[in-house]
C-alpha cells in the first residue's frame, strides 16, 4: 500500500491531485483548513482521507504526520500544495502583515511539511519516499505586483534541490512541478482578464486541472532510483514564454 499527504487538498489542485493518486491506487491523506472541503473531496473515494491541519503551525504539521503513520505505517509521498497570494500591491505599499502570511503558508508551510516527511520516510522500512514541491512559472517570470508570492515560489526551487541532495544518503528523492494557468479557483482571474506588465488586462488561457493531476500521478509512480526534479505543465497558449 502506498501512502501520499497532500496539503491543500481541499480543492483546486490538491484535490485533483488527490482523485489522480487515489485512482492510481494510493491511500491519500489530504489536508487543509477547511474540514467541509476536505470531506467534500474525501466523499468522491473510498482511499482519501481527510485530515484538518494548517500548515503554517508547526504542532499541526506533527500531527497531520503522526495521524498520517498512526494509521497507515509509513509516508511514502509528500505533494507540497498548499499555497496563498496577496493582494496586488505596488512594493511600497506591500504590507507586512501580507508578506508574514505568505511566506508561513508558501515557505514555511512546506518546509515544515518537509521536514515532518524526512523525518518518518528516513526512519521507516522499506526506507525513503518522494516529495514533490508545487512551485509556479511566476518564480521564473513574475506577474506585476506580486513581490511575496513570487519570492516565496522562487525560494521554493531552492527547498526542491536542497531536499534533493540531502534526501540521496536516505532514499528520498525530491521534485518541482511548476504550473501555468490551470483552471481553478485561484486561477479564476487569469480567465478573466488579468494585468500584463504592459499595463493592459488580458484573458488568458487556462487548462483544465485535471492534467496537473496526471502530470504529478507520474512524477509519484516512478521507482525511487529516478526523479523528475523539475517539471513545467501550463496552458499552450498563456503568456510564459517570453512574457513581458
Amino acid at each position: 500500500m502506498r501512502i501520499a499527504v497532500v496539503t491543500g487538498g481541499g480543492s483546486g489542485i490538491g484535490a485533483a491531485v488527490a482523485h489522480e493518486l487515489a485512482g492510481d491506487g494510493w491511500t491519500v491523506v489530504i489536508a487543509g483548513r477547511r474540514a467541509e472541503a476536505l470531506d467534500a473531496v474525501a466523499a468522491r473515494a473510498e482511499n482519501i482521507e481527510p485530515v484538518p491541519a494548517d500548515v503554517s503551525d508547526e504542532a499541526s504539521v506533527r500531527r497531520l504526520f503522526n495521524t498520517t503513520v498512526e494509521r497507515h505505517g509509513r509516508v511514502d509521498l509528500l505533494f507540497n500544495n498548499a499555497g496563498i497570494g496577496a493582494p496586488a500591491a505596488d512594493i511600497d505599499e506591500h504590507t507586512l502583515d501580507d508578506w508574514q502570511r505568505v511566506v508561513a503558508v508558501n515557505l514555511t508551510g512546506a518546509f515544515l511539511c518537509t521536514r515532518e516527511a524526512f523525518r518518518v520516510m528516513r526512519r521507516q522500512q522499506p526506507r525513503g519516499g518522494r516529495i514533490i514541491n508545487n512551485g509556479s512559472i511566476a518564480a521564473h517570470a513574475p506577474r506585476p505586483q506580486s513581490i511575496a508570492y513570487t519570492a516565496t515560489k522562487h525560494a521554493i526551487t531552492g527547498l526542491t534541490r536542497s531536499t534533493a541532495l540531502d534526501g540521496r544518503e536516505f532514499d528520498i528523492a525530491c521534485g518541482q512541478i511548476d504550473i501555468g494557468n490551470a483552471a481553478t479557483d485561484m486561477a479564476a482571474v487569469q480567465a478573466a482578464g488579468i494585468r500584463q506588465p504592459s499595463g493592459h488586462v488580458v484573458a488568458e488561457p487556462v487548462m483544465d486541472v485535471a492534467e496537473v493531476g496526471r502530470a504529478v500521478r507520474y512524477m509519484a509512480g516512478l521507482p525511487l532510483d529516478a526523479n523528475v526534479l523539475t517539471m513545467t505543465v501550463m496552458a499552450t497558449k498563456m503568456p510564459f514564454v517570453g512574457r513581458g
